[in-house]
């Protein structure tokens, strides 16, 4: 019952996709939006390696490590094709637009408005605490000028790939999934569970990897309770935009998809004592801004 007051809006949005809520028809559907996704990213691959001529066999390794501003770009503009799937499996799979899986846009619109102007300020207060690290000194990855110049286009496309990872996990699995089953453990766990089997990198992050995953089951957890109390994705794309740009635009592993960032950590995924102590901290903040956005939106 209290689960149904909080998420009366959720409820709303999910009456008119029941018709088509047929398990068979999510998985056609994901068949859909995979295979559009990766034959869009394999064409965009090849032309850009034919372009690439031979330097080739250099920028695909630039790409798998995205160390550079322009393999980043092409990385997190990529996600881009998950949303061109998701809106083209809606449309033949579901008879549904695209629009539609955001919830109401102006709400949609104010609420991620209001989470991410919560978290902005959240994040200045705890840059201008005292005087923290981790563990050793930061190091210039960039010089600030440039970081400044390419600011505009890193905002943009970790924008698109945040997008896209909520449009896939918030909005297409777990609304279909909504509206299917009436259980919150199938459709908040099952969405939450593939979002962190796509975050399990055994060989970036060794020892690392299922803590890795299971910090993102549990923040994939966290961001279906919130879309389930807005009624929109708008404050699981703020947050996840808030957490990436920290994590890609400003402080960045060194060995893991550090192009466009300003500064890189003094240690790489792969050192597991580090990352290890540094888990408790993330997982801290990430229920520091959950709880953030709950307030923001006020449900």
């Amino acid at each position: 019952m209290l689960l149904t007051s909080a998420y009366r809006a959720y409820l709303q949005l999910l009456s008119p996709l029941r018709e088509t809520a047929q398990i068979w028809r999510l998985i056609i559907g994901l068949i859909i939006a995979t295979g559009i996704f990766l034959i869009c990213n394999q064409t965009l691959l090849r032309t850009l390696l034919t372009w690439q001529g031979k330097n080739a066999p250099a920028f695909s390794e630039k790409l798998l490590a995205g160390s550079t501003p322009l393999a980043m770009y092409v990385v997190l503009g990529g996600f881009g094709f998950i949303i061109l799937g998701v809106a083209i499996a809606l449309r033949v799979v579901h008879s549904r637009g695209f629009a539609g899986i955001f919830g109401d846009l102006p709400l949609c619109w104010a609420q991620m408005r209001a989470v991410l102007t919560l978290l902005v300020l959240i994040n200045l207060l705890i840059w201008i605490l005292p005087p923290w690290d981790m563990g050793a000194p930061v190091e210039f990855n960039m010089k600030l000028s440039r970081w400044l110049i390419l600011l505009p286009f890193s905002l943009l496309a970790v924008l698109i790939q945040v997008s896209a990872e909520e449009v896939l996990f918030r909005g297409y699995i777990q609304q279909q999934l909504a509206a299917r089953f009436n259980s919150p453990l199938i459709w908040m766990l099952f969405p939450a569970v593939l979002f962190g089997l796509g975050h399990y990198m055994p060989e970036e992050a060794g020892t690392n990897a299922t803590a890795i995953a299971i910090w993102a089951v549990a923040f994939g957890v966290l961001m279906a309770d919130l879309t389930a109390r807005a009624g929109t994705l708008g404050p699981a794309i703020a947050v996840h935009f808030a957490n990436n740009v920290t994590a890609i635009l400003i402080i960045s592993l060194p060995d893991n998809l550090s192009g466009l960032a300003l500064y890189l950590s003094p240690f790489s995924l792969g050192d597991s004592e580090a990352v290890r102590a540094w888990l408790p901290v993330d997982f801290g903040f990430m229920i520091v801004s959950w709880l953030a956005a709950r307030l923001a939106i006020r449900r």
